[in-house]
């Protein structure tokens, strides 16, 4: 269970309360003060002023959940305004007729001799007078007040709805991709072991053993988006240990990794395509093979992954014959959904040859 927030428990909300009603009737206290010194030339001490306005702001604080309660049971919509108006009205005079005759009460309980019945009607009109129009709109103001926190709550549920369904989208977008690359991956990996078995049964049945080291890996992280470094390296061994395997001597791989890199997140099965299009372009139409260097640094507060080889390169410098690969599609997509455009891929010629295809994404620890 989501444990609330300090604003949602009931004894701040409460203390809240009490010290909104405390400053309004402090407020008022000293707006009284004044204009009995300037109007009636008349002060009142600083006591009476206390008491009359602290006492008759905090019977309003009785009141306002009976206010806020009303304004919940009639929700305020465009279809049902004249419906409110009916009920807001007469209750807004009744509730304000009620707080006078209370605060009248309150106030004459602390005087030090007690009216007389012509005295107290005299009192009890005189507060109607100057005070009623005061406590018609001082319900309204509760009453917009309560709407107004209706309205901010169903924004934020809708906001917060909102997120949680585009992460659901983007979780299921991110999974549809992996399952996308994992057929793609097992297909080309047994159109090698089909290729080998006619050409050597032991190779073959190594590729297979591979393998199966690699599915299991697949099933371990199933609906696992990120990984750490060192789990996606492993992950990439056993691959190449296949490809290794297929191509022997023509297949030559070196890795330049910062072992302050090692724990930091990456997309699950990210690296695998970037060296599987590395192979197919560099390595498998060459008769002597081909090399292919794989990096990973920390750069500029990012983590840049590089894969590069030493084939004949782009066509004219354009990207369009690697773009069009599954895997490569793939891990765009995949990139995009995970990191917006916090994240870099570019594909690029090397100066002397070859392709070079660098990542750069932010920095996550797990």
């Amino acid at each position: 269970m989501a444990q609330k927030s300090i604003f949602e428990r009931r004894w701040v909300r409460w203390f809240i309360a009490i010290l909104v009603w405390t400053s309004v009737g402090l407020f008022f206290a000293s707006q009284s003060s004044l204009w009995d010194r300037y109007i009636y030339q008349s002060p009142i001490t600083r006591e009476q002023a206390l008491i009359t306005n602290l006492s008759f702001y905090y019977i309003w604080a009785c009141l306002a959940p009976t206010v806020l309660w009303l304004g919940r049971r009639f929700q305020l919509e465009r279809s049902t305004w004249l419906r409110l108006l009916l009920v807001h009205l007469p209750t807004s005079l009744l509730l304000s007729t009620i707080q006078l005759l209370i605060a009248e009460v309150v106030l004459q309980s602390f005087l030090t001799e007690p009216l007389n019945l012509y005295e107290s009607f005299t009192s009890i009109r005189f507060s109607f007078v100057f005070n009623f129009h005061i406590n018609v709109l001082t319900y309204w103001a509760i009453l917009g007040y309560g709407y107004a926190r209706q309205y901010y709550r169903k924004y934020r549920d809708r906001e917060l709805q909102a997120a949680q369904l585009e992460a659901q989208l983007s979780q299921a977008q991110l999974q549809a991709l992996r399952m996308q690359l994992q057929p793609h991956f097992l297909f080309n990996t047994l159109n090698a072991i089909s290729s080998l078995l006619h050409k050597d049964v032991h190779a073959a049945d190594r590729v297979l053993a591979r393998l199966g080291d690699l599915l299991r890996y697949s099933l371990r992280d199933l609906g696992v988006q990120e990984v750490t470094l060192r789990e996606e390296l492993d992950f990439l061994q056993r691959y190449l240990e296949i490809e290794q395997i297929r191509f022997g001597d023509r297949l030559r791989v070196h890795m330049s990794i910062d072992p302050q890199a090692l724990d930091l997140k990456v997309p699950n099965l990210i690296l695998q395509p970037l060296v599987e299009n590395a192979i197919r372009y560099a390595v498998t139409p060459r008769t002597n093979g081909g090399y292919i260097e794989i990096s990973a640094h920390r750069e500029n507060g990012s983590l840049r992954l590089v894969v590069s080889d030493d084939g004949p390169g782009l066509p004219n410098g354009e990207e369009t014959s690697v773009k069009e690969g599954v895997g490569l599609k793939n891990a765009r997509d995949r990139l995009q959904q995970l990191y917006g455009d916090e994240h870099r891929l570019k594909l690029s010629n090397k100066p002397t040859c070859g392709v070079e295809v660098s990542l750069v994404i932010p920095l996550r620890t797990s």
